[in-house]
Formats: structure tokens, sequence, C-alpha cells
């Protein structure tokens, strides 16, 4: 008995394009972003603003502009959430690690002060 041939199983099939693609206005939106997150943190500099909440307002825009470019342009969006996790998680672990060495090293400092006058 003859089999009737079937319609190739787009799960198995390869792509023919060759790869995943996003729409241009994704792209063109994500850039109108970044330059309005980069224009507020020049403004930050413009308005002269001062001490810790400059270094905080840099630090936020840095980090949001940051995250738009691995979650889109590097597709970070629309991966698994174990990749994102392996992928984020050892540079937070590194961040905390140094913020505790700090925390540490300025009590060393100022104990050595208070025992060494």
């Amino acid at each position: 008995m003859a089999s009737t041939p079937t319609a190739p199983d787009p799960a198995i099939e390869p792509s023919s394009h060759g790869g995943q693609a996003h729409p241009i206005g994704l792209y063109l939106k994500v850039w109108i972003l970044l330059f309005i997150l980069s224009t507020m943190s020049y403004m930050v500099d413009y308005f002269h603003v001062q001490g810790f909440l400059r270094w905080a307002l840099i630090l936020i825009f840095m980090g949001l502009k940051a995250g738009l470019i691995v979650a889109v342009f590097m597709h970070m969006a629309w991966e698994r959430l174990a990749l994102i996790c392996a992928i984020l998680l050892p540079p937070l672990c590194l961040l905390v690690l140094v913020w505790l060495m700090a925390e540490e090293a300025d009590y060393t400092f100022l104990t050595r002060g208070v025992f060494f006058k």
C-alpha cells in the first residue's frame, strides 16, 4: 500500500530564512528610547545635578540603556529563563561581592582610624 505524502512539520524542518527576524519598528522604538535615555543622562550634567542624586540618576539611566541593548539587540528577551539566569546571575553575584568588599574595606579603614590615633 502506498503512503500519501504529508506536509513538512515546521517544528522539525529548518527555517528557510536562516534566523529569526523581528519587525524593524521594534528596533526603531528601541533606538528612540535609547536616544531619550541618553538625552536624559546628559541633562543631569546640563542642569548641574550634584551629589548622590547625580550618580544615582546616571547609574539608573546607564542600567536601563544596558538592559535594553541586552534584551533587544542581543535577543535576550526571547531566550529561555534558564539561559537568562545563567548569563545574568554571575555578574550580579560579583557586584554583590564587590559591594561587600567595599563595605568591609570602609569598616577596616574606620577601625584603624579609631585604634591607631
